[in-house]
């Protein structure tokens, strides 16, 4: 007898082609996923573990759209767990007990759960915690997925019990198998011409599931026999915005990675890193007050133009406004890039800052301090004082640090830029200093 509530076979197709594509071309087998060799390959993490027959807890960190859920259903699949998954968006603490005790009742049953979370950095501390005990004793294998830096995000004690790997943005060439998937599996040709094609894996900005749901946009847009060139494309689908985020990890990484390309005297890095920003809607008086501490920090007396400079183009940006004040940002951050570089200042500023909170309170040499009644003058206050600008030379090399503490050299410019001419001048000026002393002793 046929079965009644079996689906018509015809309704059953109705229904697979009205899913999403990136749900119908989901991996079968580990063998299928694209990109992650380094978790993957022959020789990755996750092959080694599974070779072992040991699955042990993971957090798999990545940016969206690189596999994450896919990878953990698929490991569970490998070694024969259940897989139970649940979102820690949606989840609250009634639905993590829920699962473990499922968890348990299949474990006395002798099948061990692969309990995955996704966005587990969602979860509050003490709901972190909670995974602690049914990770140590065995109820769950933990794999929870996270777009954000575990080392920020999750608890110490939740991390020491899992491994954590890192997932890769998709490559141009990984994604241009997935779209060559994609039209396998729908039996046509994308109808892009090939410029249009690249800039479609540059609109996905190596997310996997944007890719296909563009692809998707992409064919429903399109009429038979049109061939869409770039500029088509882009009045086709909708611009992604690029991952980031002005709190998270995304942001520290490209300021990073702007102050370090500065640092290392790489302009055209630095403009590209200052233009990713702009381009993601950070705030450009951010950017012109990072580079205010550039000019100090890393350029400093090198080039003593560095810091005003950067003041006033911040000032310019402040008047103009967007886009015509980030062109003076974009001047700034190659002044800074190209300029000699000397982090002397902030070198002696940190050692001049260790003494004065070591040393106590010496009492400044009696010499340089001012008498204003007649006893503090009776005292000795101010008594040998040499006006400077009365010396021929403009000099007068007295001792001006405490008795007790000693001359001490915090400031020690660099053979670079300006500093070359500072140096020589207060070489000469120690050697000045030394044959007055002499003299007078």
């Amino acid at each position: 007898m046929a079965d009644l509530f079996a689906p018509e076979p015809e309704k059953e197709n109705e229904v697979a082609e009205q899913r999403p594509l990136a749900d119908r071309l989901r991996p079968k087998n580990l063998d299928e996923v694209i990109g992650q060799q380094h978790l993957l390959g022959p020789d990755g993490t996750l092959r080694r573990m599974i070779a072992s027959g040991r699955l042990g807890s993971l957090i798999l960190w990545g940016p969206p759209g690189t596999g994450k859920t896919t990878i953990a259903r698929l490991l569970a699949d490998e070694v024969g767990y259940r897989f139970k998954q649940i979102s820690a968006v949606f989840s609250g603490v009634a639905d993590l007990k829920k699962a473990f005790d499922e968890a348990r009742f299949e474990r006395m049953n002798g099948r061990k759960t692969l309990l995955f979370v996704d966005e587990i950095h969602r979860f509050n501390r003490a709901q972190q915690d909670g995974f602690l005990p049914v990770m140590e004793d065995g109820t769950v294998v933990l794999v929870g997925a996270t777009t954000e830096n575990p080392s920020f995000e999750l608890n110490a004690a939740l991390l020491s019990r899992a491994q954590v790997l890192r997932l890769s943005s998709f490559t141009h060439e990984e994604l241009e198998q997935m779209a060559a998937r994609a039209e396998d599996a729908l039996g046509q040709k994308l109808p892009l011409d090939e410029d249009a094609r690249a800039g479609l894996y540059e609109l996905a900005d190596g997310d996997g599931r944007a890719l296909l749901g563009l692809v998707e946009e992409v064919f429903a847009a399109t009429k038979p026999g049109e061939i869409l060139d770039k500029a088509a494309l882009l009045k086709v689908v909708q611009r992604r915005a690029p991952i980031y985020d002005k709190k998270q990890e995304g942001h520290y990484n490209l300021i990073s990675a702007l102050h370090k390309t500065v640092r290392g005297s790489d302009p055209d890095a630095a403009l590209y890193y200052l233009a990713r920003m702009l381009v993601a809607g950070e705030d450009p008086l951010f950017l012109a007050r990072r580079m205010i501490r550039m000019a100090s920090e890393d350029i400093g007396m090198a080039d003593p133009q560095a810091l005003p400079l950067a003041i006033a183009a911040r000032d310019a940006y402040e008047m103009l406004g967007s886009p015509e004040g980030e062109l003076a940002l974009a001047h700034l951050c190659v002044y800074l890039a190209t300029a000699p570089k000397s982090n002397s200042i902030e070198v002696a500023f940190n050692e001049a800052m260790a003494i004065a909170r070591s040393s106590g309170s010496p009492t400044p040499p009696m010499v340089i301090l001012n008498a204003p009644t007649k006893m503090m003058k009776g005292q000795g206050y101010g008594e040998g004082y040499i006006y400077d600008h009365d010396t021929p030379e403009g000099f007068s090399g007295q001792e001006y640090f405490p008795e007790k503490l000693g001359r001490q050299e915090f400031y020690r410019p660099v053979e670079r830029g300006f500093e070359r001419e500072i140096k020589k001048r207060l070489e000469y000026f120690s050697r000045l200093r030394s044959k007055k002393q002499d003299g007078e002793d």
